[in-house]
């Protein structure tokens, strides 16, 4: 107990030399329209124009009979609003596809990708909101059951657990990124613990990773961006860390002392910043606070906290940084978006 104790002393001096980064909130910002209300936002990412594009679940559960857990679909919901939080429309209403929604991305092309992890799939939408195609395949006629507790395989068509997952199969992914070429990578995060790296056009080029804490391993591989230079970070919640690797999956460095990382967002231009959530949400206390980094891993400053006000968070899945000091965070446990404005 007393090293516990002298470990928390430790880790609370170190938090309180970070600075503290001011910041505000936009208050009412999506105008939704009458009767309709957020669930909880796994996804918010915004285009070229400066649309506001929110990923939302809608009563999706798991029920629970005697032993047995099935899944419940009640709703996903993909809306598009303008820069002023104005509703414009929602676009892929009943899509096959659309059973437990957990990310949403924009590519520099104006594409829109979902990442829904009960279905097994990412889904590449034109920017009108229209299916270009899906990458994965949803089990057929099977019920989608939680996520599995153990082991790195993961059951591919519907096969046994532990058999392993083809490469251009997924097993309850995570999060999607792009590098200059065009070149896709996807977190294949929850069921799998690995990356896979796929062409422009969505054909499977090489994966890495297994379950693990060694350097090139993951425990919950919750998001992934890629920089100006095509390195690689994923956001390896269960082991407090993110992993920086090459285009080609070669393990590079470790960036720690940001709690346990699940949104991370780099943003463009000359000068890049890395932000990484401390949301750990379901398995710990969820801190609620957002880290500014540079890309070498310097930590320049945090803001937040955990909470239900504005300027408080809540399980944070999501982060958009397309401008650095303007973001958009999607909370799963307060079901909204909050847009903040860093100040100097």
């Amino acid at each position: 107990m007393k090293t516990l104790s002298i470990a928390l002393l430790f880790a609370a001096a170190l938090s309180a030399q970070i600075p503290e980064i001011p910041f505000d909130s936009a208050p009412n910002l999506l105008k939704l329209p009458a009767g309709m209300n957020l669930g909880e936002v796994p996804g918010v990412a915004t285009d070229s124009k400066g649309h506001i594009i929110v990923l939302t679940r809608q009563g999706d559960m798991y029920a629970t009979t005697g032993t047995s857990r099935t899944f419940t679909h009640g709703g996903v919901q993909l809306l598009e609003f303008d820069s002023n939080g104005r509703f414009l429309k929602e676009m892929g209403q009943g899509l096959y596809g659309f059973l437990y929604a957990q990310q949403v991305r924009v590519d520099p092309q104006d594409n829109i990708w979902v990442v829904d992890r009960g279905a097994s799939l990412v889904i590449k939408f034109d920017p009108n909101g229209n299916v270009i195609w899906p990458m994965g395949r949803k089990p057929e006629s099977i019920n989608i059951g939680p996520p599995p507790t153990g082991g790195g395989g993961g059951r591919g068509r519907g096969g046994p657990p532990g058999v392993g997952t083809p490469g251009d199969l997924f097993n309850q992914p995570s999060d999607v990124a792009w590098n200059s070429d065009g070149e896709v990578y996807v977190a294949d995060g929850y069921g799998n613990a690995r990356v896979g790296k796929y062409d422009k056009m969505g054909h499977y080029i090489k994966a890495w990773g297994q379950r693990g804490s060694a350097e090139g391993q993951f425990n919950q591989a919750a998001g992934i961006q890629v920089d100006a230079s095509n390195n690689v970070y994923v956001a390896d919640a269960g082991n407090k860390r993110i992993q920086v690797f090459d285009k080609d999956g070669t393990y590079r460095s470790s960036i720690t002392g940001i709690g346990s990382p699940r949104a991370i967002c780099i943003s463009p231009g000359p000068h890049q910043y890395l932000y990484a959530s401390n949301s750990n949400g379901v398995d710990d206390f969820d801190n609620g606070e957002i880290y500014k980094l540079e890309l070498d891993g310097k930590i320049l400053g945090k803001f937040g906290e955990a909470g239900k006000q504005m300027k408080q968070f809540s399980v944070v899945n999501a982060i958009d940084c397309r401008r650095p000091n303007e973001l958009y965070i999607g909370e799963v446990g307060n079901w909204r978006v909050q847009k903040i404005t860093l100040k100097p």
